[in-house]
């Protein structure tokens, strides 16, 4: 949550001002301010997509689930970056990059990534947390029939 919250905070911090960024001697400030959103990109969702999908599946399901998160995840990475590359070209038809209709803007584009990370902080909330339980308990694959706990034998001990 905290990566989103950061990453939510200096997307709007570059987006609103942003006229202000683009002036030659506060280019080094936009450069500071996009790489603590690119930090906190990598320090909050990011990890975090690798990590949770490792704690919540169950044992039996876990590589394939996660090998389908992790696809999910570059999926939406790809649309991503090819949605704010057409989103972010000018409203000016003429002033956009050769073979690419207008687009809404930088500014707008970056506000509209804030408000994407906001919402990707209040799904954030959806992700169940495992609170030190192993794998086993949180999918309830030991229950047995009657709903307990059934008892793992011991290694040393031979069923009779």
């Amino acid at each position: 949550m905290m990566g989103f919250f950061f990453m939510t905070v200096f997307m709007f911090a570059i987006a609103i001002p942003y006229h202000h960024w683009t002036l030659k001697p506060n280019r080094i400030g936009f450069v500071v301010m996009y790489s603590l959103t690119f930090f906190f990109a990598n320090f909050g969702p990011n990890a975090t997509t690798f990590v949770v999908p490792a704690e919540i599946f169950p044992a039996r399901l876990r590589s394939t689930c996660h090998g389908i998160s992790a696809a999910a995840g570059k999926a939406g990475a790809i649309i991503g970056a090819f949605g704010f590359l057409y989103a972010a070209q000018s409203t000016d038809p003429k002033k956009t990059d050769a073979g690419y209709p207008p687009g809404i803007g930088v500014k707008w584009s970056l506000i509209v990534l804030g408000v994407i990370n906001f919402i990707g902080m209040l799904f954030t909330l959806l992700v169940p947390e495992s609170r030190g339980k192993s794998l086993e308990e949180l999918s309830g694959e030991n229950a047995d029939e009657n709903g307990g706990e059934q008892q793992a034998a011991s290694p040393r001990t031979v069923p009779v």
